[in-house]
C-alpha cells in the first residue's frame, strides 16, 4: 500500500512525528508558507493564533497537490488557538481527501482541540490522533497508527 504523510511544522513537532511515519515507509512532503512567522515566541503565538482563530488560510510554496498514487494519507498540523494552523486551513483546501484511508495528526503544547477534532470527523472519514508537544514530550509518540 502506498502511504504519504504531509505535514507542516514551525515549531518541529510535525518533524519528530515525520521522522516516525519515515521509519515505517511513507513517503514525506512538508508544506510551507511563503510568509514567515515573527521570530519570537510571543509574535508566533499572537499572529498565528489570532489568524488560526478567524480560520484564515496562508499561501504556500509550490508542493505536489496529487495526491492519487496514494491509498493511504495522514495529515499532520499544529493547533493554534484551537484551531489548524493556517497552512492547514489552505491545505485541506487545496487537496480532496475522499477516497483515501486518512488520519490527521495535531500537535498542540497545551490543550486539546475539541471542535476541531469533531469538524474534522464530520467533513471527512477519518481517524485523529493528538499528541501534546511530541517533540518534549516523546512517549506520545506511541499513540501514533502505523
Amino acid at each position: 500500500m502506498s502511504k504519504l504523510f504531509i505535514y507542516y511544522s514551525l515549531s518541529g513537532n510535525g518533524d519528530v512525528v515525520a521522522d516516525e511515519y519515515k521509519k515505517n515507509r511513507y513517503d514525506i512532503v512538508k508544506i510551507t508558507t511563503k510568509k514567515q512567522m515573527p521570530k519570537s515566541f510571543f509574535g508566533c503565538i499572537m499572529k498565528g493564533g489570532l489568524l488560526a482563530g478567524l480560520g484564515k488560510k496562508a499561501a504556500l510554496n509550490d508542493y505536489n497537490k496529487d495526491i492519487s498514487a496514494y491509498e493511504e494519507v495522514v495529515v499532520e498540523f499544529p493547533i493554534w488557538n484551537g484551531k489548524p494552523a493556517c497552512a492547514a486551513n489552505t491545505l485541506m483546501s487545496d487537496i480532496d481527501f475522499s477516497s483515501k484511508k486518512l488520519t490527521f495528526v495535531l500537535c498542540s503544547g497545551g490543550g486539546e482541540a475539541p471542535k476541531t477534532e469533531a469538524k474534522l470527523k464530520e467533513k471527512y472519514s477519518c481517524n485523529v490522533l493528538h499528541l501534546k508537544d511530541p517533540k518534549k514530550n516523546p512517549d506520545e509518540l506511541k499513540k501514533l497508527l502505523f
